[in-house]
């Protein structure tokens, strides 16, 4: 038999309580009998007592005689428990009403217990083992096991805070405040510009920068690869020692829409707001949850039953196109201070806002910026944008002419291309006339489509209600210093074309100079003008 367990040694049974008839004497291994259980020995029960029955006597151990009954004297217990268990000779018999009899059995000497095998788990002390309070005897997983990484709750991702704070586009009232510094940002297909600028009553041009951007980052207006485009930012800005704040960023492509429209009738400037985003979700070609709206009052004019018309210019935008160039600077450390249509910058830079001029007197002005890929169309009416769409053509279409000319590769006909004037029958060193009037005759061929672009825009434009009669074609951009450009342009489309000086309405610090191909910053110095 196994030695005595103190008492804080023993496991703590939770299960009900035996009778006192069911409870077995222990035996000693050294005598035939042993004294009696002392009740500071005996195992503590929490449950109900069972309901006794006719208890049988308990069977001896194996290979020992039957123990005779154990007498308890009252003075080995205290008073309280003498009251309670009397002492008796005999065995009590208690008579309960269950129907079934429970036999206890006598503790198995140690030396009779099977072996235990290895992979048996070790005895766990009671105060040692783990407690479960839930029902189904499930078995509660180690601490180990049980602790797995809880998946973080679906919550809304938040905006990048330079991201809540923008409309785009910016086309809202400038700031009261004088002598802001704005720094406007174009990317391009084929290089970033940027442009420092200070507003105090007079725009003055601060600083230019100008660098090449790789070739696929970005394709059709489009940003195709965000990490790229933030590492190529972030070099530029630090080589050129560009301000990372208040950087206003220019956009432009076929899936930003420009509307003007009227809404009459409503005063309140709430009801106003969702009359516009109402009108807007009806005109506007992607659900409205998928688009970045914002819009201006133009005018406000009362009707003949007296009623206030709005005319209202709206401007919308896919959300994934702003949000990929918002990430891209957001990489780069560059805190935006808005985005802007690049439209309305070059409108900007190339005829600023007229005033006090007759309504009748009006004409309209076309502004156009010749990319390397696309060329950006935008129509003014003399005070604001409206009409603008994005050209598929750009000065590489040129490069490719000559390529396919002179059987060269397109960057290798870039100087070529500069020397070439297309008015005149001058001969550039390097080439013979011959050689020289076939590429002529290509570059033309390459502008005649071009024409044939804006002459479509100019139509859909006049087919608008309410449209101006094309006073003039402002051109800028790098290959609008192209000579004789101007004046192709011009006896193909009938309408009087120059090249615009984003530089006519500004100053000029002394440590900008004059930059050489200033027209392919005309975007980034508009981004900069607070209009």
């Amino acid at each position: 038999m196994p030695g005595e367990q103190s008492i804080w040694k023993k496991e703590v049974s939770f299960r009900r309580k035996k009778p006192k008839a069911e409870q077995a004497p222990e035996t000693k291994p050294d005598g035939p009998a042993a004294d009696a259980t002392r009740w500071w020995k005996k195992e503590v029960t929490f449950g109900r007592k069972k309901p006794a029955t006719a208890a049988a006597e308990p069977a001896p151990p194996v290979d020992e005689p039957a123990a005779p009954p154990v007498e308890v004297t009252a003075e080995a217990m205290p008073e309280a428990i003498a009251a309670v268990l009397a002492p008796t000779d005999e065995a009590v018999e208690v008579v309960a009403p269950a129907p079934e009899p429970v036999v206890v059995h006598p503790p198995v000497p140690a030396a009779e217990l099977p072996p235990i095998a290895d992979d048996a788990p070790a005895k766990v002390p009671f105060w040692k083992k783990e407690l479960s309070f839930g029902g189904g005897g499930k078995t509660k997983k180690p601490k180990a096991e049980k602790k797995t990484p809880k998946e973080p709750k679906h919550k809304p991702e938040k905006a990048p805070k330079e991201r809540r704070a923008l409309r785009v586009p910016r086309i809202e009232a400038p700031s009261a405040k004088g002598g802001k510094r704005v720094v406007g940002l174009k990317v391009g297909a084929s290089q970033l510009a940027a442009a420092r600028v200070s507003n105090n009553g007079v725009a003055e041009l601060l600083q230019v920068a100008r660098e090449p951007l790789g070739h696929g980052i970005v394709v059709g207006g489009e940003l195709r690869e965000p990490d790229a485009l933030a590492e190529a930012l972030r070099e530029f800005f630090n080589k050129h020692r560009l301000p990372k704040k208040g950087v206003r960023l220019g956009i432009a492509n076929n899936r930003i829409g420009v509307r003007t429209f009227e809404i009459e009738g409503i005063d309140d400037p709430k009801q106003l707001a969702n009359a516009i985003r109402f009108r807007a979700q009806e005109a506007l070609p992607i659900p409205i949850e998928d688009a970045v709206l914002d819009y201006q009052i133009l005018s406000e004019t009362p009707n003949e039953d007296g009623q206030v018309v709005h005319r209202v210019l709206l401007v919308v935008a896919y959300r994934d196109l702003v949000e990929r160039y918002i990430e891209a600077c957001r990489k780069a450390g560059i805190a935006l201070a808005g985005i802007d249509l690049e439209a309305f910058a070059l409108l900007r830079a190339l005829h600023p806002p007229q005033s006090g001029i007759p309504a009748d007197e009006h004409a309209a002005v076309v502004a156009v910026a010749i990319g390397h890929e696309r060329s950006t169309f935008a129509v003014s009416d003399g005070r604001v944008c409206e009409f603008t769409r994005v050209l598929e053509w750009g000065g590489a279409a040129l490069n490719v002419a000559l390529a396919r000319t002179l059987d060269a590769a397109p960057s290798e006909v870039e100087e070529l291309k500069r020397a070439l004037p297309l008015t005149s029958d001058v001969v550039p060193d390097g080439i013979t006339a011959e050689r020289a009037a076939q590429a002529r005759d290509a570059m033309r061929r390459a502008v005649q489509a071009f024409a044939r672009e804006l002459v479509s825009s100019l139509q859909y434009y006049q087919n608008q209600p309410g449209s101006l009669g094309i006073g003039e074609i402002v051109l800028s951009g790098g290959t609008a210093h192209l000579a004789g450009l101007a004046e192709e342009l011009q006896a193909l489309i009938g309408v009087r074309v120059r090249v615009g000086d984003p530089l006519a309405r500004m100053k000029v610090s002394k440590k900008v100079g004059e930059p050489e191909q200033v027209g392919s910053l005309a975007v980034a110095i508009g981004l900069g003008i607070e209009d």
